[in-house]
């Protein structure tokens, strides 16, 4: 009669104070997350490497497509996969030791000539360039028409006025052209700066197909899924702890008298 009646109330889903937040089949998710965001991070990161070389730039002979000091990713490729528009990396002993950076404008079998109307011309046809500085012109300096041997390429920078290209070894052997052996990489994209993509050179299209562009967009995918994985699923056991607390805190016993 004089007793106390006391009534409590339990966390939900019995008295382990677990919710599904903190389930075993959460836990579970969480690591098969990490797990797969790490395969997805590391694995963009050496496809990229076996894909792609690094190159910082030093020169500013291919302004303003490509500054000095700029780091561009370059992708490894055979020569004999380089088209006209593309933007390559290659070593010539002929025009020095270092690895230089030039626009392919034309290739074996091409004829090229310079400037009829202020433009490069290219088996005949005009090409319109976009990617030169505002106002320049295609050359400084007209240069006759040169026949592209087989196996070769003809290639120009896009600062024409200070690029030491094909047009300043017109005199030697091979009337300025390189060999496709020579190429190392077409590069694909500015880094840093980030100025992204390289833009398709589309005024070579009517004289055939253009390069298609690398994976570099489909590996930075990877990285950054990858990533967002790792974080999502690292993060689900300190915040399934913090909810379990809050709902701990809100299932404190009841007294009634």
């Amino acid at each position: 009669m004089g007793g106390e009646s006391m009534t409590h109330t339990a966390p939900r889903g019995g008295g382990s104070g677990t919710g599904p937040v903190g389930s075993r089949t959460g836990q579970r998710l969480s690591g098969l997350a990490v797990a797969l965001g790490l395969v997805l991070f590391l694995g963009g990161f050496a496809w990229g490497a076996v894909v792609y070389l690094p190159y910082t730039v030093p020169t500013s002979s291919m302004t303003p497509t490509i500054d000095a000091g700029d780091r561009i990713l370059a992708q490894r490729v055979d020569g004999g996969d380089v088209r006209r528009g593309d933007v390559v990396v290659f070593r010539d002993t002929n025009w020095g030791d270092a690895p230089m950076v030039k626009r392919v404008v034309a290739v074996g079998g091409d004829t090229v000539s310079c400037c009829q109307d202020g433009k490069l011309k290219v088996n005949g046809k005009e090409i319109d360039e976009p990617y030169l500085p505002d106002g320049a012109p295609a050359e400084i300096t007209g240069f006759p028409t040169v026949t592209v041997p087989k196996g070769r390429l003809f290639l120009l920078g896009d600062e024409r006025g200070s690029s030491m290209d094909s047009t300043a070894h017109l005199t030697d052997a091979a009337g300025g052209t390189v060999a496709r052996s020579t190429v190392e990489a077409r590069v694909d994209a500015v880094v840093w700066p980030m100025d992204g993509m390289l833009k398709r050179p589309t005024g070579f299209e009517p004289l055939g197909s253009l390069s298609s562009p690398g994976p570099l967009r489909t590996i930075g995918l990877l990285v950054v899924v990858g990533a967002v994985l790792v974080l999502g699923g690292g993060a689900y056991g300190p915040v399934a702890k913090r909810t379990g607390g809050a709902r701990r805190t809100d299932a404190e016993p009841a007294r009634a008298g």
